[in-house]
C-alpha cells in the first residue's frame, strides 16, 4: 500500500505544466508545487557540455528516464571571457534556449549559479582575470570580488529574468554558491564569522540581482557548519545513509525536512594517467529504491557528463599528485552516455522509475546518427620555431605567468639567449602544469607536475 501511495504523489508532481505561473516553496517539512507535495527526481546536466543541437535529445533522455527536474551549473567563466566581454547568445552559451527547452519539454529547472562552481571546470568557473585584480580575493568576504560577483549575478538574472517558476517558467531552486563547508575546511586560516558573512553576503548579491527564492545550500553532510546559510535550506551530497540525512538536515533547517540529496553519484570524473571510473548499476539502482522508498529527494550527478571542450576542463590534487588533470571526456559513466546513447544503467534506472510512476514513461528518443569521417591527411607542416619569428614578443626580466600576459589558456613560449656553454640541470619549481623543453630548436625532455617531475639532469647548451 505504501508503494501505491507514492506513485499517486510522483503522478501527481508530473502533472503540472510549466507554462502557466505556479508556486513552489518548503513549507512543513516538504517540497511544495502549488501547495502539493513534490518529490524532486533530478539530473545534472550542464548545458555549456553539450552542443545546442543535441539540448532537446538529451532533455527528452532525462524525461524518459523518469525524472521530473534537470539541474545545471552556470559557468562564471563561459559567459564573461574576458573583463569586457560577455556571452549569452552564441552556440552553447545561450541559455535563454535552453531554460525554455527545458520548460517546453516539462521539466524543472534547480539553478547552481556559483560563483564558484567547481564542477572539474577550469578555475571552478571564475574568470582567470579575477586573478590579476590587485587587492581581490576569492570566496571569502572581500570588497572587490563581492562588486564583481554583483556584477556577474547582474548580467545572469537579465537572462533568466521571466523563468523562475512563480513568472510561469521552469526553475524552482536556485544554489547558494556550492560546496562551501569544504572551502571552509580548507581555509582554517579564515574565522567562521567571515565565511558565513561571505555566503550570506552572496544570498543578499542574488537576491537584489532578481532571483527568487527557495535557495539552497548543497555540502556533504559532515560540513554543513561551514557550508549552511542561515534560514536557507540545506541540502547534502553523496549521502546514501536515510537516518543520518535527517538527522544532519533537521539540525540545521528548525527540526524538519525536506529531505534532498542533491548529488547523487551514478557515475564518477576521470583524471589523466588513471583507470577509468566505474560505478555499477546494481548499487545505483539499490540506493534509488531506497531514495523512492523513504520520499527523498535526489539528483544524479551526472546524469549526462557530457564533454570538456577546448581547454575547459579542470583539475583536482592530492597529496601524491599536486595536480590531477580532468580530461576531455566528461562521461562520468553517466546513465547518458557522453554520446547520448541509453546505457545499461540507464535502462535499469528506467525501468525502476516507471514502477513508482502511474503512467507510462515517454519512449526513449533515437541517438543522433553516427557519421564515417572519411580519411584526413596531413600534406603540409611548418616549422614552429621558425613561423613564431613573425610575431612579436613580450620581453620581460622573468617569466610572467599566463594571466599576467592576458591569456586565459593554450600555450606560451618562453625563450631566453643563453651566450656561454652550459651544462647542467634544468628545473622549473613553479611549474603549474606541463612543459616541452627545447634547445636550439631540438627537444631535450618534458616537465610534468603530475608526477612531481619538475627538472631535467644533463641538458647541454653548447
Amino acid at each position: 500500500m505504501k508503494r501505491n501511495i507514492l506513485v499517486a504523489f510522483l503522478c501527481l508532481s508530473s502533472l503540472f505544466s510549466v507554462s502557466q505561473k505556479h508556486s513552489f516553496e518548503i513549507k512543513d517539512g516538504q517540497f511544495l508545487l502549488d501547495h502539493q507535495p513534490f518529490q524532486i527526481r533530478a539530473g545534472e546536466m550542464h548545458y555549456a557540455r553539450v552542443p545546442q543541437q543535441y539540448w532537446r535529445q538529451r532533455l527528452m533522455m532525462i524525461k524518459a528516464m523518469g525524472l521530473n527536474t534537470v539541474c545545471t551549473y552556470v559557468f562564471w567563466n563561459y559567459h564573461h571571457p574576458s573583463p569586457n566581454k560577455w556571452n549569452f547568445t552564441t552556440d552553447n552559451h545561450n541559455i535563454k534556449v535552453f531554460l525554455s527547452l527545458a520548460k517546453e519539454l516539462g521539466l524543472y529547472v534547480i539553478l547552481r549559479p556559483g560563483p564558484y562552481a567547481c564542477a572539474e571546470w577550469d578555475f571552478g568557473g571564475y574568470p582567470w582575470w579575477l586573478s590579476t585584480v590587485k587587492g581581490l580575493e576569492i570566496r571569502t568576504d572581500n570588497q572587490s570580488y563581492l562588486d564583481s560577483c554583483k556584477i556577474y549575478f547582474q548580467k545572469l538574472a537579465e537572462q533568466v529574468k521571466g523563468f523562475h517558476i512563480t513568472d510561469g517558467g521552469p526553475i524552482i531552486l536556485t544554489q547558494i554558491e556550492n560546496e562551501f563547508g569544504s572551502y571552509v575546511v580548507q581555509r582554517k586560516d579564515i574565522p567562521l564569522a567571515q565565511h558565513l558573512s561571505y555566503t550570506a553576503k552572496i544570498k543578499d548579491i542574488l537576491i537584489a540581482s532578481g532571483f527568487k527564492e527557495p535557495f539552497y545550500t548543497s555540502d556533504g553532510r559532515t560540513l554543513f557548519k561551514g557550508g549552511h546559510v542561515k534560514d536557507v535550506f540545506p541540502a547534502a551530497n553523496g549521502e546514501d545513509n536515510i537516518d543520518s540525512l535527517k538527522v544532519t538536515v533537521n539540525k540545521f533547517n528548525h527540526g524538519e525536512g525536506p529531505y534532498f540529496v542533491a548529488e547523487f553519484y551514478p557515475g564518477w570524473l576521470d583524471h589523466w594517467a588513471e583507470p577509468f571510473v566505474k560505478v555499477t548499476t546494481e548499487e545505483i539502482i539499490k540506493q534509488t529504491e531506497k531514495y523512492l522508498e523513504n520520499e527523498i529527494s535526489f539528483s544524479y550527478y551526472m546524469v549526462h557528463g557530457g564533454t570538456n571542450f577546448g581547454y575547459t576542463s579542470g583539475a583536482n590534487y592530492t597529496k601524491a599528485h599536486p595536480i590531477q588533470p580532468d580530461i576531455t571526456s566528461y562521461d562520468y559513466d553517466a546513465p547518458i552516455s557522453e554520446a547520448g546513447w541509453a546505457t545499461e544503467k540507464y535502462k535499469a534506472i528506467r525501468k525502476l522509475m516507471q514502477e513508482y510512476t502511474a503512467t507510462a514513461l515517454p519512449d526513449i528518443p533515437q541517438h543522433a546518427p553516427v557519421l564515417k569521417l572519411p580519411d584526413l591527411y596531413v600534406e603540409k607542416t611548418i616549422n614552429f620555431f621558425e613561423w613564431i619569428k613573425k610575431g612579436k614578443p613580450v620581453i620581460a626580466s622573468t617569466p610572467l605567468s599566463f594571466e599576467a600576459l592576458h591569456q586565459n589558456n593554450g600555450y606560451v613560449l618562453y625563450s631566453v639567449i643563453i651566450k656561454d656553454s652550459v651544462n647542467g640541470k634544468f628545473s622549473i619549481d613553479g611549474l603549474r602544469d606541463y612543459a616541452t623543453v627545447y634547445v636550439n630548436g631540438a627537444k631535450v625532455g618534458s616537465l610534468n607536475r603530475y608526477y612531481n617531475q619538475l627538472e631535467l639532469n644533463d641538458v647541454h647548451i653548447p
